[in-house]
């Protein structure tokens, strides 16, 4: 398979995952999720949370916030690939919008995180094995 087949596919496998919880979708969720083998190594780190490891575990977080989140909407920067055979890795910035109703104008910048999303190939699809999100505090950023 060629370098740029594998990265397009890669960013798809990617997308998905922010597609899947904009939507609040937590079937589309697990199918992103790395399984079988690798289910008990499927890492995630949300920001400001203690690391939950197993895809059960992770799937419960993503049902928990999905239940608690009304509008999340990502917009992806500075993202980058890089592809060693059957394992890859997508770092990028996320710059978050989510609603908030308790305020007026019902919308409310989440900020910006940076992320790391490991992914393995299984059954010839990239599957996420591990998503860390940390969040860049104000004033932090190189200017």
């Amino acid at each position: 398979m060629s370098n740029a087949v594998d990265r397009a596919q890669l960013m798809e496998a990617n997308a998905e995952f922010y597609a899947a919880f904009e939507e609040g979708d937590l079937d589309r969720m697990a199918a992103v999720w790395a399984d079988g083998p690798y289910a008990a190594g499927v890492t995630c780190v949300h920001p400001g949370w203690s690391l939950l490891r197993g895809r059960d575990e992770v799937l419960r977080s993503w049902a928990l916030i999905m239940a608690n989140t009304s509008y999340i909407q990502f917009v992806l920067t500075e993202v980058e690939t890089d592809v060693y055979g059957d394992q890859a890795v997508v770092t990028c910035k996320e710059n978050i919008l989510t609603a908030d109703e308790g305020t007026e104008a019902g919308f409310l910048a989440g900020g910006s995180i940076v992320a790391s999303n490991v992914f393995v190939r299984s059954g010839g699809e990239w599957r996420l094995l591990l998503h860390h999100g940390s969040p860049i505090l104000n004033g932090t950023e190189e200017e």
